[in-house]
């Protein structure tokens, strides 16, 4: 079930009755609502998956118990164990195997051995890498004894399984989400107001910005071998703001989902493309996993108590290890290791925390030093997209290549090919006006022009919305 289609539109309205309508009954009937909700949101897209979720959240459950009640370290150790080589041998088999065995029959094949592995013709349950994630932090933060087993199965579920964040995140915490399930949440108007507006503005990023650059995107990636220079830039610009407002555009309709039901949920992105540098723009940027991977992973191997080379190892290990957990394809280990290089030369000289607060903060326009630090990070981090975008690296270094082959000739060569292909430029300046404008709140209905901006966006969603259909998700495949 998509966020931006029709069935989405009936469900949500009766969840949200139903939901409230036993409010004044009990916590464990909200929580019984919002778990079945949620079993049958997962379910429209494939049921027999489901079975692969409940079996996730089970052996996480028992896990944690047995790991809080065991005699010795070594029974708890063992438990714990148990748990990450079953969770990460799911995600492993249903997500790399492929990957693997056919990079190593490739491997082979340079030394003339012909090797024919057996491969799983499954598609990748939805949402597989966020639950794990879940299951995973829950599992840890017991282990290291910064939290203790929730003993609630439904409360626990529903941790895991919470329809709003199912199937592409944010990834939440144990600490910041359960204690949130184990209270009977109020009803409070100014918050679902709020929820619903946050709801809009996802729509907005999803069927008028990220779905429409998707169109030229697209068509432009598809025949990069011959277009010239200047629509190949164009068509990374796309791809650009087509991710960004598909992924943003996706959490904020999660969170303005879960306000209406009176919980709040992680942030998942604080305006990245205003970041000054690198180290901002990934502390903007998917928020909920840059920091899961800093928490579970970074600062496990030491993070940066060591000396530069460790600091520098641990680096590039998170940077390749993100690039790995979106996609089993060498263009994400290429887009992840890319990002580390940039990094790197803030990380060795000690500048990758110098803009933490948001660019140009109470201000109306950036300094003329602000505005081209953020056109060169948005330059460096398309140039990074054309690798996750593109089906090879091969193909992705072709891209470039011709980029810099300062061919103009024949002007820009996708703009025949549909509707919206002018007004597309207008209304990225627009989406950017708005997202200027309201970059210190969490959505544009924040800040100035408040009037102006949701008619602005009711009518983008109207007409936009009448000629498009509903698409998934680009992170729907992670």
């Amino acid at each position: 079930m998509l966020f931006n289609s029709l069935g989405f539109l009936i469900f949500l309205p009766v969840v949200f009755a139903l939901y409230w309508l036993v409010n004044k009954k009990s916590l464990q009937l909200q929580n019984i609502i919002l778990l079945v909700a949620s079993y049958f949101f997962y379910a429209c897209w494939d049921w027999r998956f489901l079975f692969l979720l409940l079996f996730s959240t089970a052996l996480d459950y028992f896990t944690g118990i047995k790991m809080h009640d065991a005699q010795t370290q070594t029974a708890k150790k063992t438990w714990f164990w148990l748990s990450i080589s079953i969770n990460l041998g799911f995600l492993g088999v249903f997500k790399y195997y492929n990957f693997f065995a056919e990079s190593f029959a490739e491997f082979l094949s340079q030394f003339g051995f012909q090797a024919n592995f057996w491969t799983l013709q499954v598609i990748l349950p939805v949402g597989i890498s966020f639950y794990t994630f879940h299951g995973l932090s829950y599992v840890i933060d017991i282990y290291k004894d910064r939290i203790k087993p929730e003993k609630n199965i439904v409360e626990y579920s529903l941790f895991v399984s919470y329809f709003p964040l199912l199937v592409a995140g944010p990834i939440e915490r144990a600490t910041h989400l359960l204690p949130q399930i184990k209270v009977r949440r109020q009803f409070n108007k100014d918050k679902a107001i709020d929820g619903i507006h946050q709801i809009l503005w996802g729509l907005f990023k999803k069927v008028v910005i990220a779905d429409t650059c998707a169109t030229y995107a697209n068509y432009i990636f598809d025949h990069h071998e011959t277009a010239n220079s200047l629509t190949l830039v164009l068509g990374a610009v796309y791809f650009a703001f087509q991710i960004y407002g598909d992924f943003s555009g996706y959490s904020d309709i999660a969170l303005g989902t879960s306000k209406l039901f009176g919980i709040d949920l992680l942030r998942n992105f604080n305006y990245p493309y205003f970041s000054r540098d690198i180290a901002e723009f990934w502390r903007r940027w998917h928020i909920s996993l840059s920091t899961w991977f800093r928490d579970y992973l970074y600062v496990p191997l030491g993070g940066s108590r060591g000396g530069m080379w460790m600091k520098i190892r641990n680096t590039f290990i998170i940077f390749l290890v993100s690039g790995f957990w979106h996609g089993a394809n060498w263009t994400f280990i290429a887009w992840g290791f890319l990002n580390a290089v940039y990094f790197l030369p803030l990380l060795v000289t000690n500048r990758n925390r110098n803009h933490i607060e948001i660019v140009a903060k109470g201000k109306s326009f950036p300094t003329v030093k602000e505005f081209f630090q953020m056109v060169i990070t948005f330059v460096l981090s398309t140039l990074a997209w054309i690798f996750f975008r593109s089906e090879s690296v091969g193909a992705a270094i072709q891209y470039i290549r011709r980029i810099f082959s300062f061919d103009f000739k024949g002007g820009v060569q996708y703009l025949g090919i549909d509707r919206y292909s002018v007004e597309i430029l207008l209304l990225l300046l627009l989406f950017l006006f708005f997202e200027w404008h309201s970059r210190e709140g969490e959505h544009p209905f924040f800040g100035k022009y408040k009037h102006i901006k949701t008619f602005s966006i009711l009518l983008c969603l109207l007409l936009f919305g009448v000629y498009s259909k509903a698409s998934d998700f680009i992170y729907f495949q992670f």
